[in-house]
């Protein structure tokens, strides 16, 4: 694994997170790197409004226009402010009751890190989900393999 994949995989970026004290326009390219669509989708009108946003260090909003753009089934759930820090969760069923859904939660001090903490859980957890829970290997063939049928059926 090369440096920079170690350096913008999930568990790293939520670190990274997490110890900020402030975006920093770094870290966002970092972010933006660790996406899977946000490459893919070359200069579209999407993608051109989150690197404006970014231009223009509009952290919250940029957050909020990459989340639209790389999970658009998420939706967030809930925004909360208490005692000095901002509580954010992401949900892909914003309807159901709290005590039913499987929500995605993350803090931080600042709204944008929030935002982007929540973000990255939700990416962490679809490339756990996509990755078996047992690993596929398929058997070398053997070449002195035969199969013989050896039942009888008389």
């Amino acid at each position: 694994m090369t440096a920079v994949l170690r350096h913008n995989d999930p568990p790293s970026l939520s670190a990274r997170l997490r110890h900020a004290q402030a975006m920093t326009r770094p870290l966002m390219l970092d972010i933006i790197l660790a996406c899977r669509r946000f490459p893919s989708l070359g200069q579209s009108e999407r993608t051109a409004r989150v690197m404006r946003l970014i231009d223009a260090e509009a952290w919250t909003d940029a957050a909020l226009a990459l989340m639209e753009l790389e999970l658009p089934v998420w939706q967030i759930r809930r925004i909360a402010y208490d005692e000095g820090e901002w509580h954010c969760a992401l949900s892909r069923e914003r309807e159901l009751p709290d005590w039913l859904d499987a929500a995605v939660e993350a803090h931080h001090a600042d709204l944008s890190l929030a935002l982007l903490s929540a973000f990255i859980e939700v990416q962490a957890l679809a490339v756990e989900v996509s990755r078996p829970s047992v690993p596929t290997v398929r058997p070398a063939p053997d070449l002195l393999y035969e199969p013989v049928a050896c039942e009888n059926f008389s």
